[in-house]
């Protein structure tokens, strides 16, 4: 048994210099599920060298996906033979066997995925998909083990989300690019990761319309063509890396991601007294001598303030002046990560009750869903278990500033969402090491 790979973190001053941020995790592997519907190569260029590509890329390949990755690009094409069944090995590892079951149903005429996982933030529930498929006209079975599903050519049909799901909308989209007629989805999402999907199907010769209030229009075609697309730079890990730089008083400036998908994050930033340096080519975030001020952050689907962006938030919240607060309206229990936090010092108290902003879809219920932080913390070197990946680079930006060393255990969980990370931390000035 091979002993897991720990990470030791000495706190190193302000961190400082360049980081380049490549596509996203998010965006990346659902690209890969996409380049399954064409009838040619695809190529899928400014991939990150994360885990959930290698994770992605061998649930491909055991569907009969040719697969072949390189430092910055990802190829992908069909193989002769679609196996319409993806192998329980993969049960909990992420949430992309749910994505394949349209694009199986086109190619094999069923499909079997098994449950899905992810990251324990929170209740992601399948009958968004299930539900969608069957109004589409496939035939679903939902399982102790997995998902089966059968079809014939799926039909057009008018969809409305109940909540506007990132990953249930990218199921209807795949799925309604080579279905017969018109669909309509109607409360879909529309994140910047959601946008860039459609205009890669798009390329590859879908018909799709993105009208105003969530609403996307989908004309059926008969066959997809291979494409290829450059991803945009990941917004999570480019906030990631500013609000690093803020966080220890030092400057991080990031490049690769533009500046309109951070548009929120800059403001709310600025709020709180972080000074901007914005141009074509990077951006940067300095704190003002006296400290960052305290701020109520909501989050929300898009264009509100993204969920993935306050783990690092909170982070900074314990470093500025006063009380902050935060209200989590997306998942319910994305706060996980909080206790970890708790160990090396924040001072943060977590509740039921929706803080900070009106009253969410979570008011009625036991989810710990809001958080006031007390800045400025006192942080500590502590050894803690990361739960998940934003978590785990909360924790890596709270030892930076702790004052002792640290233990950070379950690291793959970073590695598996950001794109080289220990050596992105050890080019701006952390003292940081690998231990088994």
């Amino acid at each position: 048994m091979i002993a897991e790979e720990v990470w030791l973190i000495e706190p190193s001053g302000p961190l400082r210099g360049d980081v380049e941020v490549r596509g996203s995790k998010n965006g990346v592997s659902k690209h890969m599920v996409a380049a399954m519907l064409g009838g040619g190569e695809s190529s899928i260029h400014n991939a990150p060298e994360v885990g959930e590509v290698e994770i992605t890329a061998a649930m491909l390949r055991a569907l009969g996906i040719h697969v072949e990755i390189s430092r910055t690009e990802i190829r992908i094409a069909r193989g002769q033979a679609i196996e319409p069944r993806v192998p329980d090995a993969f049960t909990g590892l992420n949430r992309i066997p749910i994505l394949m079951l349209g694009p199986l149903l086109h190619l094999a005429g069923e499909a079997f995925v098994p449950l899905v996982g992810g990251d324990p933030i929170g209740r992601r529930p399948v009958n968004f998909h299930v539900e969608a498929l069957r109004a589409m006209g496939a035939e679903v079975e939902v399982g102790d083990t997995g998902i089966f599903a059968k079809a014939g050519r799926l039909h057009g049909t008018r969809i409305e989300l109940p909540y506007p799901s990132v990953g249930a909308t990218e199921t209807v989209l795949m799925s309604a690019v080579l279905a017969e007629g018109k669909t309509v989805l109607k409360n879909a999402a529309m994140e910047p990761e959601v946008v860039e999907l459609a205009l890669f199907l798009q390329r590859m010769g879908a018909r799709i319309e993105l009208s105003p209030d969530r609403r996307i229009v989908i004309e059926g075609v008969e066959r997809l063509r291979g494409a290829s697309t450059w991803l945009t730079g990941d917004r999570i890990e480019a906030f990631s890396y500013l609000a690093a730089g803020l966080i220890t008083g030092g400057e991080v400036r990031v490049h690769g991601c533009p500046q309109d998908r951070l548009v929120t994050a800059i403001t709310t930033l600025a709020r709180m007294g972080a000074q901007f340096d914005i141009n074509d080519e990077y951006l940067c975030a300095t704190a003002p001598p006296e400290g960052l001020r305290s701020a109520a952050v909501q989050t929300d689907t898009h264009p509100g303030f993204m969920t993935d962006w306050q783990t690092p938030l909170m982070v900074l919240f314990t470093q500025s002046q006063g009380m902050s607060v935060l209200h989590e309206t997306v998942f319910e229990n994305r706060l996980v990560y909080v206790p970890a936090l708790q160990k090396m010092g924040c001072e943060i108290e977590v509740f039921d009750q929706c803080l900070g902003g009106p009253a969410c879809r979570y008011h009625d219920t036991n989810a710990r869903h809001s958080a006031v932080v007390r800045g400025v913390s006192k942080l500590k070197g502590a050894d803690v278990t990361l739960p998940d990946i934003r978590a785990g680079f909360s924790a890596v930006l709270a030892a930076a500033v702790a004052d002792g060393p640290s233990t950070l255990r379950g690291v793959h969980h970073i590695e598996r969402g950001y794109h080289r990370p220990f050596e992105q931390f050890a080019s701006l000035g952390l003292h940081i090491r690998r231990q088994r």
